[in-house]
């Protein structure tokens, strides 16, 4: 069982940027995929970004693909999302996951575990 804990998100002006922090709770973490999901009032929830248990290959959604960077330190358990250039449409509540399931890493049903989620409000 890994139980994963987010902080970071908030309010920022478009433009701005933001970091989210997600924080496992077991060493087996190492060992999993991990990914960012968001969810937008009265969306369904979609693919951010992935990343490889040892961090070696990152994948983006074309939505933010080159202003947002996934990023893992093993050593501490930790998951990252660096979000610049932030836009409007980038508000939502954003999810970390961990993969346990193989497969499609972009399909949220492949994510067994689940942070608590952030809000992140991007104003124009």
């Amino acid at each position: 069982q890994v139980q994963l804990v987010q902080s970071g998100g908030g309010l920022v002006q478009a433009g701005g940027s933001l970091r989210l922090s997600c924080a496992a709770s077991t060493r087996t973490f190492i060992t999993y995929p991990m990914g960012w999901f968001r969810q937008a009032p009265g969306k369904e929830r979609e693919f951010v970004a992935a990343i490889t248990w040892d961090g070696g290959n990152t994948y983006y959604a074309d939505s933010v693909k080159g202003r947002f960077t996934i990023s893992r330190d093993n050593a501490k358990n930790m998951m990252y999302l660096q979000m610049n250039s932030l836009k409007p449409e980038d508000t939502a509540v954003y999810y970390c996951a961990a993969q346990i399931t193989a497969g499609d890493r972009s399909n949220r049903d492949n994510y067994n575990y689940w942070g608590q989620g952030t809000q992140v409000t991007v104003s124009s």
